[in-house]
């Protein structure tokens, strides 16, 4: 056999599997394509009442939004715990979902809290310059007290509120989603939250509709 025959046999045998292929596929990577977007992008502002939940089971005492909303193929953007009322967003638009929802856009959020005792000045500096939480310090907000005082449509079941001890309405804008963060903010500077309503998500708004009413809305983001 020639030399040139023997070099050619030889390359045509198959080869262990070497650790630089091995290594070859362990840092491959597998590109994931964008699930398609819908025909019809579908937005819904909906005025969740107190006591339903984010999700469409209900759970335990709390209703689901199976109980509110006959739409199929819409998933909520940004959660609302189920003792706050106010603005919930769904979309059946994964792409606008993760826009509204991810906290890495900053989308604005505005509350109003009805709080425990009149804060001064100075607790709502502290909560526009941030504080301090388990998790962290929360990011710069803007907060206000609501003069004159906003006359709310009436929560089932209503508030507890101590005797000999006066409340307020206050709206705190911020751009952050952790777990009750409102609530905890408020309390850091010693006015507890008694009702939380959230009336707006960046361009959208809760006004105009009624606790439980909804509205097909055209995305703006």
């Amino acid at each position: 056999m020639s030399v040139l025959a023997f070099v050619a046999k030889l390359a045509a045998m198959p080869r262990p599997f070497s650790s630089n292929r091995s290594s070859n596929l362990r840092h491959s990577t597998v590109v994931r394509q964008p699930a398609p977007r819908p025909e019809v992008t579908r937005l819904l502002c909906f005025h969740k009442p107190y006591g339903v939940l984010s999700q469409f089971t209900p759970e335990g005492k709390w209703q689901g939004l199976k109980d509110w909303i006959d739409v199929p193929g819409v998933y909520v953007a940004g959660r609302l715990d189920a003792d706050s009322e106010g603005l919930l967003l769904l979309t059946n638009d994964g792409q606008l979902q993760a826009r509204i929802a991810d906290p890495r856009h900053k989308m604005e959020k505005t509350y109003w809290v009805q709080v425990e005792g009149l804060p001064d000045e100075a607790a709502l500096q502290r909560l526009r310059d941030g504080v301090e939480l388990s998790d962290g310090k929360t990011l710069p907000a803007r907060a206000r007290r609501i003069e004159p005082q906003p006359r709310m449509w009436p929560r089932n079941p209503p508030i507890r509120v101590r005797q000999n001890i006066p409340d307020c309405w206050i709206e705190l804008v911020i751009r952050e989603g952790r777990n009750r963060q409102v609530r905890r903010m408020t309390a850091a500077v010693g006015h507890p939250t008694l009702r939380l309503v959230r009336m707006a998500v960046g361009p959208y708004s809760v006004e105009g509709l009624e606790p439980g009413q909804w509205l097909d809305v055209l995305p703006a983001v």
